[in-house]
C-alpha cells in the first residue's frame, strides 16, 4: 500500500490516535494527521507514532480533509477516522476495486449486504437514507452512503474538484463535485466499530441542516 496516505483529521482525539496509529503499524501506509497546531495534547499522544503532521490554517473537519488532499503525493489518498470506527481491513478491498474497476473514488457503505454499523443512531440512520436518496435522485450518484466519509480516491482526480466546504458539509460536496465531472465512483461494503473514546463531533440536526442547503445549492451550481 505505499501508493497510499491515510488523510485522518484528529482534533481533540487524544485519546483514541494512539490506538488506531498502532493498529495500522501492521500496514505499510503514508499517514497524514491533521491537526490545529494548538491541539497540543494530541499532537504530544502521537508523537512517538511515524506518520506527519499537517497543520490545519484555519478551522473545521473539512478544511482538515481539504488539507489534507493538498498535502498528497501518492497516487491514491484515503479519508479516514481518528476514533477507531473505521476498519482498516477494508483497505485492500477498497484499492483491489478503485484499480480493478478503474473508478476515481470509492465509497465504503453501511448499508450494503453484509456491512453495518455499531455508531448509527435511529437519527442518523434515517438522515443519512434521505440524503443518499437526494443524492440518488437529483445528482444521479450511485453510492449506497452519501454520508459515511471512509473514501478512498485518485488523488489527482480530487484535486481537480476544487472543494471549499470546510464544515460537515465536505461530506457531500466531494460526491457530488466528482458526479457532475462525471468522474466514476463506486461502493464497498464496511462495517462502522463504535468509536474507541469520546462523542461523536457530529450534531445531527445542526449539521443535517448545512448538508442540505449545501446539496440545494450544488443542485443549481453549475460545474
Amino acid at each position: 500500500m505505499d501508493n497510499l496516505t491515510l488523510i485522518i483529521p484528529a482534533k481533540n482525539e487524544k485519546e483514541c490516535l494512539p490506538t488506531v496509529l498502532e493498529e495500522l503499524k501492521r500496514y505499510n501506509l503514508i499517514i497524514h494527521v491533521i491537526l490545529e497546531e494548538s491541539d497540543r495534547m494530541t499532537i504530544d499522544a502521537i508523537s512517538e507514532y511515524n506518520c506527519k503532521i499537517i497543520y490545519q490554517n484555519q478551522k473545521g473537519y473539512g478544511d482538515a480533509l481539504i488539507e489534507g488532499i493538498n498535502s498528497v503525493t501518492s497516487k491514491y489518498f484515503c479519508i479516514f477516522n481518528a476514533d477507531g470506527s473505521f476498519d482498516p481491513k477494508e483497505l485492500n478491498l477498497m484499492l483491489e476495486k478503485i484499480n480493478k474497476d478503474n473508478y476515481d473514488f470509492i465509497f465504503g457503505s453501511r448499508y450494503e449486504h453484509n456491512s453495518g454499523s455499531d455508531d448509527d443512531t435511529i437519527i442518523t440512520k434515517i438522515g443519512n437514507y434521505i440524503f443518499t436518496k437526494i443524492g440518488n435522485i437529483f445528482f444521479n450518484i450511485k453510492i449506497t452512503d452519501i454520508l459515511y466519509t471512509y473514501v478512498l480516491g485518485n488523488t489527482v482526480q480530487a484535486k481537480k474538484l476544487n472543494l471549499k466546504q470546510k464544515d460537515f458539509r465536505f461530506c457531500v460536496e466531494l460526491p457530488i463535485k466528482a458526479q457532475k465531472h462525471n468522474m466514476k465512483l463506486g461502493t464497498v461494503n464496511c462495517y462502522e466499530r463504535k468509536r474507541i473514546a469520546g462523542k461523536k463531533k457530529v450534531n445531527a440536526f445542526k449539521d443535517g441542516y448545512l448538508i442540505l442547503s449545501q446539496m440545494i445549492k450544488l443542485f443549481f451550481e453549475k460545474k
